[in-house]
């Protein structure tokens, strides 16, 4: 306590009993994609044209000063041109750690002549392998990564990315591997260390134990869920969903951790239409990346709660296989998310985690990823609370503190309930920490909500009436 010697008037700062809950961001991705260890060619990358040097009829040997070239990598190929003409052609590699490479030509050009060399890019990654890299938008993607390119597994991890942030997404986190049987586990624990990953992908791989090891990470780090990729097409649907020991490409294990979508979706490759004019540019893709934007666009504008689903997917021009609504009757139940063309749209047609209704209440993304929010929000608000002396004054500021939040969280729409006392309860006090659990130390909070579900069947009753029984 202060001591006060004169008269006056004294104010005090007096700390709140009140600590704020804040909902944790549920819209961050995490990704990984493999990229090639030779230097990727960027077709979309624009030809750079140098002047470097004049003809005096016995002149042989030019110099290429790399400098002059605004690339983030030595690696590219020269093409020499004597007045405009084809004379010969040099390739640097990344181990080429001269400033100056030189290109000899025989015979010598004629005086006057003008030596040009046109110089197109290779793109080396400067993101060593299993190194995370925040990207907040694809020209920060592009900077680590690449743009596209013409190497397939490389398109898969592109394309994610530019459909992530074409859908709504607005901050990821890229790791680059060479190898999903060596890497992956070092890609995974770099990504267990960034608290604020909420959804994880490697978009185009359909291997069982990649997808195992996914849903292993969601389980561990207890705060994550799992975007998986079906195969591209399937010529017997019915097999789709059952379980084998070599399952690869098909249905996943039973997990609320986790949803799977099929088939995959077909957007514009302007490498591909680059390539042949004569084609309509469609590349068939893997529809993780944007539907991890989804993701990311309904949390911001309605919130965890909302069912991913019914959404159209920004970019998709086609789907890799139609299916029809016999087709998803046999799907849907076990938890096959199916992104159709409806109403003259792609739509994500489902919204269930792998397994569907064998995972009983947690059937729904939404109600699944509703409760990581909440369980990782309360999580990170009430970290003060250790240490504390475990009195029933902590019981109650406890249980002020997370009433207040999930008051907030029911405002918002994601508790059922036409109260906050029909929406939740909590409940921290003597019951819950008798004197044998408090000798260990511990605190126990109880909490029960009430999340909302989907209305996943909209069904009318309707039946002719006359007036006189109106």
């Amino acid at each position: 306590m202060p001591t006060y010697l004169s008269p006056g008037v004294y104010v005090e700062e007096v700390p709140s009993s009140i600590k704020a809950i804040a909902g944790v961001s549920t819209s961050t991705a995490g990704f990984i994609g493999v990229l090639p260890t030779t230097p990727l060619d960027m077709p979309l990358s624009p030809v750079i044209n140098k002047v470097v040097g004049t003809g005096d009829g016995t002149k042989t040997v030019f110099n290429l000063d790399k400098d002059q070239y605004p690339v983030n990598t030595t690696a590219g190929s020269f093409e020499i041109r004597v007045n405009g003409a084809k004379a010969a052609t040099a390739t640097l590699t990344n181990n080429d750690v001269d400033k100056v490479s030189q290109v000899t030509l025989s015979p010598a050009p004629a005086a006057k002549a003008e030596i040009t060399a046109d110089y197109k890019p290779l793109f080396s990654s400067p993101a060593k392998v299993g190194e995370p890299k925040l990207c907040t938008n694809f020209s920060q993607f592009k900077k680590f990564f690449g743009d596209f390119s013409t190497d397939a597994k490389h398109k898969q991890l592109v394309h994610a990315v530019y459909g992530f942030f074409n859908n709504g997404g607005s901050r990821c986190f890229v790791v680059r591997i060479n190898d999903a049987t060596t890497d992956l586990d070092g890609a995974l624990n770099a990504l267990a260390a960034i608290d604020e990953i909420a959804l994880v992908a490697m978009p185009g791989n359909t291997d069982d134990t990649v997808r195992d090891k996914l849903v292993g990470h969601c389980r561990t780090t207890g705060d994550r869920f799992a975007i998986l990729d079906g195969p591209p097409t399937a010529s017997d649907l019915p097999a789709l969903t059952r379980i084998k020991p070599d399952n690869n490409g098909l249905m996943p294990k039973a997990t609320d951790l986790a949803a799977w979508y099929f088939p995959w979706i077909k957007v514009f490759d302007p490498v591909t239409k680059l390539q042949d004019a004569t084609s309509d540019g469609l590349l068939a893709v893997a529809p993780s990346g944007h539907l991890a934007g989804i993701y990311a666009r309904v949390d911001n504008a309605r919130g965890v709660h909302k069912a991913p689903a019914n959404e159209a997917i920004v970019g998709a021009l086609d789907v890799s296989q139609p299916l029809s609504k016999a087709d998803q009757d046999g799907l849907n139940p076990k938890g096959v998310n199916c992104l159709r063309v409806l109403n003259n749209n792609i739509l994500v047609w489902g919204g269930r985690t792998v397994g569907g209704d064998a995972n009983a209440e947690l059937k729904y993304i939404s109600v699944r990823r509703t409760l990581l929010f909440l369980r990782e929000s309360i999580d990170e608000g009430t970290q003060w609370a250790v240490f504390e002396p475990n009195t029933p004054a902590l019981w109650q500021k406890i249980s002020r503190n997370v009433s207040a939040f999930l008051t907030n969280v029911w405002r918002s729409g994601a508790l059922f309930g036409n109260t906050p006392q029909e929406a939740f309860y909590v409940k921290c006090d003597g019951e819950t920490n008798p004197p044998e659990l408090r000798e260990l130390g511990q605190v126990v909070t109880e909490i029960g909500v009430a999340i909302v579900r989907p209305a996943e069947f909209v069904i009318f009753r309707i039946s002719q009436v006359t007036s006189a029984s109106k």
